[in-house]
């Protein structure tokens, strides 16, 4: 099953690729490689969710809008190799906007995680670091980046 078949059959629509706000690229191919730059759980009225995972918004609340930035993510990848299909990802890195005493981070990231798993299968499985922030841009609750091989 193509991963635009597995994103239909979960229900899930990829949104729109994010304009970068300032002087960057979503995402730049070097060879086989595709760098992605930190995306956040843009909702569709532009606006991010906001505040401290740990103190005010839940696991279970950061671990959806880590699942909606891993959307985002997938349609840049899409954007830059042209198909899901083509895609394995390597490396990602899951920052949370979180409470000093927050410790949970990697409980948070695997939204995004299992997002990948759940459409590319094996070829999402990846390296991953998920830590702790003291702030994100905009007050959102999870960043997330990643790096991605363009399969043959």
């Amino acid at each position: 099953m193509s991963a635009d078949d597995k994103l239909r059959e979960l229900g899930l629509t990829l949104p729109d690729v994010p304009t970068p706000v300032a002087t960057y690229v979503s995402f730049k191919r070097v060879g086989e490689f595709i760098y992605l730059s930190g995306q956040g759980p843009k909702r569709a009225d532009g606006t991010y969710p906001t505040g401290k995972v740990g103190a005010g918004v839940s696991i279970e609340e950061a671990y959806e809008h880590a699942k909606q930035t891993g959307l985002g993510l997938l349609a840049a990848m899409k954007k830059a190799a042209g198909s899901l299909d083509k895609i394995e990802v390597v490396k990602l890195l899951g920052m949370v906007n979180a409470a000093p005493d927050f410790s949970q981070h990697p409980k948070v990231i695997n939204g995004c995680s299992d997002l990948f798993v759940a459409v590319l299968g094996d070829n999402g499985r990846h390296a991953r670091s998920a830590v702790g922030m003291g702030s994100l841009p905009n007050n959102m609750t999870v960043e997330i980046e990643v790096i991605v091989r363009v399969l043959p």
